[in-house]
């Protein structure tokens, strides 16, 4: 059997740039050091991205489960399946419970780290967080 690699071409992008600056850091650099002003416009821009994509996939998410939902109700209601509710509720109280110990596991200081951010940058915060509810709003 032929080896798969042979048939694609590995594309390395590193070996492109030659060590230079993406062209986010070309056009940003470190947004912390930039003036009040350019950080207002980028946390701004970035929450408002960040709210309007929230809001689209979240209505398709809960359309998704709303059909799932609804269609499940209908099933049991006309007999084509029997729903055990409690082995449900039993089931998905342990995979909260799983998810919230593998969470602690892998993330462990990530509400510090990200309160520590926003303390340190304030203005970038503030206008990300503006942003966000100015894209939910749309």
């Amino acid at each position: 059997m032929a080896d798969p690699s042979e048939d694609y071409e590995i594309l390395d992008l590193a070996r492109y740039s030659n060590g230079k600056k993406d062209w986010v850091e070309k056009i940003f650099g470190d947004v912390t050091k930039q003036s009040a002003a350019k950080q207002v416009v980028i946390g701004g821009v970035a929450g408002w991205g960040a709210g309007f994509l929230f809001i689209k996939v979240g209505k398709m998410a809960a359309a998704s489960l709303g059909t799932t939902i609804l269609l499940l109700q209908i099933a049991q209601h006309q007999g084509y399946i029997k729903i055990n509710w409690t082995l449900v509720e039993k089931n998905l109280n342990k995979a909260k419970s799983e998810m919230r110990s593998e969470a602690k596991k892998r993330y462990p200081g990530i509400f510090a780290n990200m309160q520590k951010f926003m303390q340190n940058n304030i203005v970038l915060a503030t206008a990300f967080a503006g942003g966000f509810f100015f894209g939910v709003a749309f």
